[in-house]
């Protein structure tokens, strides 16, 4: 966007543009959320900054009146598999919390200098600032949505001292950390809780059909999903975590902030609509950051839902998908590795058969320290699956061979993906890897990376999908001419492609239950095979 669509988004108060680019004021020294209820700035005394971070570095203050730092963040770190998107993801995750500066630059494959200098000129400020940014983020979060101690949010929220904490709020909010904290309209009750509670923020709208994708896929014991609801336990740098998300069914009632055991949800300065609720169990405090990211990765809470249905709806085969189910997620990954393990156990097999697989894979894992609500155990690391794998995997040969040596690689570090990745690296990363194919990288792309463009053109599934559509079983390698039909690979809906996948996996999905409830008992054939 340039200046000018940027104002004009500023001037009708969209509220879709929150969180994509903030929104400073030379006049007042404030910066605030696109969508500000104040009254529209003039044009030439308006600077608009990629991040809150070059807003902070550039000396400005947050606005109170709209929160900008209480609003979904922006699509763009998947969208842009550049450095600055590749190190903004690491951020959001803790890794300069944990590794600091020179640990974010060696997974990136620059010396911190040059790093620095790339992430100044690209998002207006420099790696130490932006961790900051999400520092701060975090902290209003827990300040307004918890009863934690000061302490414990400051230790929480990344921050190295309790002095920094304060010194960073105040100079961030123009407020100290026991002000902002007042500022709550609403307060968790006094009832003793060991848990934390926190409201999800989102762009409207959101469809839920993300919770059935991990339901059908959760494995007993790890996880547990309904069509509202999901909760696991996961391994993160510190310790072993647990967690809940409910899709409530209660309305948005204010800008208010934090939930209390039994208390009425006040959904925190986003959009109105039924609130997703985040109550996590168990927790190292310096690994809440990096939950709190993943969580967000995994129900893919940044993605604006009315640029992508846009998009899609343009289509005619997923027009009517579109219209019937706006806001479809992209589900993402709480554990990289995790990811890759599960996608090649389901390659080529159904999500049931998969699910049973590495049901039976998971007893090589350990009993968790975060165990609570009927999950107990943690999914097997790679090392627990590359020891005891040959006793639990069944299948061919070459395919069980193929996974314990991916396993073997990930114990011994020989390969390495994460949040940090693209995809040409993934795809030298994997591609070398027997039993690893392009279908393979694709899928841990959507879902570890965020990746939007991916097309599984030979998914099972996704031709299904396309007939359950359009009827349209084309060969999909056929490329149209000038004004011919819409191409087989869709790549019309770029960069948006994953999503259109979605839509595909989701039609195949509805088009076998309908089959299957049609069909007598006796005559009923064997299920599709489908992705994992």
């Amino acid at each position: 966007m340039d200046f000018w669509q940027r104002y004009r988004a500023i001037d009708a108060r969209d509220t879709r543009f929150d969180g994509q680019f903030f929104t400073a004021v030379r006049t007042t020294g404030i910066y605030c959320r696109p969508s500000c209820p104040a009254r529209t700035p003039k044009a030439e005394n308006v600077t608009f900054y990629e991040t809150s971070a070059a807003a902070h570095e550039a000396g400005y203050r947050a606005c109170k009146r709209c929160l900008p730092e209480a609003v979904p963040g922006t699509p763009a770190w998947n969208l842009r598999s550049d450095i600055a998107g590749r190190a903004m993801r690491l951020i959001n995750d803790g890794v300069i919390n944990r590794d600091g500066v020179e640990g974010l630059a060696s997974r990136l494959g620059y010396s911190s200098r040059q790093l620095n200098r790339i992430l100044s000129h690209e998002l207006g400020a420099g790696p130490l600032s932006l961790a900051r940014a999400s520092r701060a983020q975090t902290a209003r979060t827990l300040l307004v949505s918890t009863k934690m101690k000061l302490a414990d949010v400051a230790f929480a929220a990344g921050f190295s001292s309790v002095r920094q904490f304060n010194e960073t709020v105040a100079e961030v909010f123009d407020m100290t950390p026991t002000a902002m904290r007042s500022t709550a309209r609403h307060h968790p009750s006094g009832t003793a809780s060991t848990s934390l509670t926190l409201a999800l923020p989102y762009r409207e709208p959101f469809d839920p059909g993300v919770f059935s994708f991990l339901a059908v896929r959760a494995i007993p014991g790890i996880e547990a999903g309904t069509a509202t609801s999901y909760a696991r336990t996961l391994r993160l740098p510190h310790g072993d975590a647990r967690f809940s998300v409910e899709y409530t069914g209660v309305e948005y009632s204010g800008a208010g902030n934090g939930t209390g055991e039994g208390a009425t949800v006040k959904y925190d300065g986003g959009p109105r609509g039924r609130p997703l609720v985040l109550t996590i169990g168990a927790v190292d405090l310096r690994d809440l950051p990096a939950l709190l990211s993943r969580v967000r990765r995994l129900f893919d809470l940044d993605a604006d839902p009315v640029a992508i249905d846009g998009a899609l709806g343009a289509d005619p085969r997923l027009s009517a998908s579109v219209a019937a189910v706006p806001g479809i997620r992209l589900p993402g990954a709480l554990d990289p590795q995790e990811l890759l393990i599960r996608a090649m156990v389901g390659q080529q097999i159904t999500v049931a058969a998969a699910r049973t697989a590495l049901t039976q894979l998971a007893a090589a894992g350990s009993p968790s320290a975060a165990a609570g609500d009927g999950l107990s155990r943690l999914f097997p690391s790679p090392a627990q699956i590359a020891e005891a794998g040959p006793e639990l995997l069944r299948g061919p040969r070459r395919r069980t061979e193929s996974l314990l040596g991916v396993a073997e690689a990930l114990a011994e570090s020989t390969l390495d993906l994460g949040y940090g990745d693209d995809l040409p690296g993934l795809s030298a990363k994997l591609l070398p890897q027997p039993g690893v194919g392009p279908w393979t990288v694709g899928y841990v792309a959507m879902r570890v990376i965020g990746a939007p463009d991916i097309f599984l053109a030979n998914d099972a599934a996704v031709r299904n999908g396309i007939r359950a559509l359009s009827g349209d079983d084309s060969p999909i390698t056929r490329t149209p001419g000038p004004g011919a039909a819409p191409s087989p690979d869709f790549r019309e809906v770029g960069p948006w492609r994953s999503y259109a996948t979605m839509h595909l996996w989701r039609a195949a999905a509805a088009a076998s239950k309908t089959a299957v409830s049609r069909t007598p008992a006796a005559h009923r054939a064997q299920p599709t095979k489908a992705t994992a």
